[in-house]
């Protein structure tokens, strides 16, 4: 019997609710889990939907790094959708007409104009040129990506222009979806900018990761992202920046690092090191006096120049 094309699928799986209606119980809720420690609750990243028919109608699928973990029923496939981007999802005035397979099992429905339309190398040479050739070619076939859900859910996101702050993705993901753009084809440069939301979700984490955050703006030269991050990297020690990440971080940006903190001590400097310009005498405050205070500051300020760092 031959396998249903993706469209197909509508009328095979049975949805128990509409989508945009599903309520996910405490058992169903995606337990994000990160160095050990669990992360709860964040809204799940896929649909496990239960689907009780001829199982050789349907692809088999590796239950391997999905949220299940009990084998399924005899006559039942366990299949992952995206909560975002599933057969009916309302993100575009077409239906998908692409469907991605992620290296954990999980389908992700898109649209090839919108993928195509950000990508500059086909989406990595997995999609026809023309969008409108899919309506002559099989583009309805499944699509492997070896990038993990979490990361495709984030980089669509991206392409898409939505925010994906209700998952809460974790930081090292950002980074990962961040950094697999251009094997798509997507310019960093172009989506990651002010008033995007994908830069206000990457500034969230400055306070936490302010040198991982700026070695990933500075390798890919996101400028105002850079520089957002800089002010909670004034009381970084310097010293203890590693060979690896000043690579990453690379020459030009590593030297604005460095003159920032420079910079600042210098304009502390410039500002304390003057002595309060000298008054006419007074019988309180004669030229003897304001000679002892301009000593005195001399020597207050210098100490305070001498010991002062950034951000302290």
């Amino acid at each position: 019997m031959e396998t249903p094309t993706p469209t197909d699928w509508d009328s095979v799986l049975q949805f128990v609710a509409d989508p945009l209606d599903f309520e996910p119980k405490a058992t169903e809720t995606a337990v994000l889990q990160t160095n050990g420690n669990l992360q709860v609750p964040t809204p799940p990243v896929c649909l496990i939907l239960m689907v009780v028919f001829n199982c050789s109608r349907m692809p088999k699928l590796s239950n391997d790094g999905t949220p299940a973990t009990e084998e399924p029923a005899e006559g039942t496939t366990l299949v992952s959708i995206s909560t975002t981007f599933y057969p009916g999802a309302q993100i575009n005035e077409t239906t998908p007409d692409v469907v991605l397979l992620t290296s954990d099992s999980v389908f992700f429905y898109v649209h090839a104009s919108a993928l195509l339309g950000s990508s500059g190398n086909q989406f990595n040479s997995l999609l026809p040129a023309d969008p409108g050739s899919c309506e002559n070619q099989d583009c309805n076939a499944v699509l492997s990506i070896p990038e993990h859900s979490t990361v495709l859910n984030v980089l669509l996101h991206i392409i898409y222009d939505m925010s994906c702050i209700h998952y809460s993705p974790p930081f090292p993901t950002l980074v990962a979806a961040v950094n697999c753009l251009s094997t798509y084809g997507i310019s960093p440069k172009l989506v990651c900018v002010p008033s995007t939301p994908t830069y206000t979700l990457l500034l969230s984490y400055a306070p936490l990761f302010p040198l991982e955050l700026y070695a990933l703006a500075a390798s890919f030269d996101l400028y105002d992202l850079a520089v957002a991050t800089s002010s909670h990297l004034l009381s970084f020690p310097l010293a203890t920046i590693t060979d690896e990440m000043a690579e990453c971080i690379g020459p030009v940006y590593l030297k604005r690092l460095f003159f920032l903190h420079f910079g600042r001590s210098d304009a502390l400097k410039r500002v304390l090191l003057p002595p309060p310009h000298p008054h006419a005498p007074t019988p309180w405050c004669d030229f003897n006096e304001q000679k002892k205070l301009t000593r005195a500051w001399a020597l207050a300020s210098a100490y305070l120049a001498w010991d002062a760092r950034p951000g302290v």
